[in-house]
């Protein structure tokens, strides 16, 4: 006997791979830092932490990663107490990744290099139900650097509008 209906209704609702629901963005991270490199990493949560993060009560804009015991600690985020639970933990309290040995290594070689940090870029559920966490390691921008990429956006903005202008005049 075959599988039920609803299995694959349910199967064809799923998105894979990196069309996964992105619950939380960090976009300040993109204005602040250079991303050098991005990683995934799954998140340690308790139960009504993750009903709390599907239902998009979650803050990474503050978070940050760090390297302590060879473990991978993310520090920051916030998750809202989810109201129908009757033990929430602390809802900023540290929260473990769970990256292999490998890659711990490798991210506590490059952090120790001058200016290298793990910032948090997104939080999401993957395909199979899990949330994970897309780590960058990334550089701090400085003033000017900050200023070339806005003025870069204002350039692509105007280049954009006057094809458009162009377009309509030849109609």
């Amino acid at each position: 006997m075959g599988r039920p209906l609803w299995f694959w209704a349910m199967a064809k609702d799923r998105t894979h791979g990196s069309d996964a629901p992105v619950v939380a963005t960090n976009r300040r991270a993109w204005h602040d830092f250079f991303v050098d490199e991005t990683l995934e990493a799954g998140i340690v949560l308790e139960g009504c932490e993750v009903k709390s993060i599907r239902a998009h009560h979650v803050n990474i804009a503050e978070a940050y990663a760090t390297i302590t015991g060879g473990e991978v600690w993310l520090h920051g985020m916030r998750v809202s107490p989810y109201a129908p639970a009757r033990d929430n933990p602390e809802p900023t309290r540290p929260r473990k990744l769970l990256l292999n040995r490998r890659e711990i290594a490798r991210l506590e070689r490059r952090v120790r290099e001058k200016g290298y940090t793990l910032i948090p870029l997104k939080v999401y559920f993957n395909d199979r139900g899990y949330a994970k966490v897309q780590l960058g390691l990334c550089r701090g921008k400085r003033q000017y650097d900050k200023r070339e990429a806005i003025a870069e956006r204002e350039f692509e903005r105007r280049k954009q509008r006057a094809l458009a202008e162009h377009e309509r005049g030849r109609r």
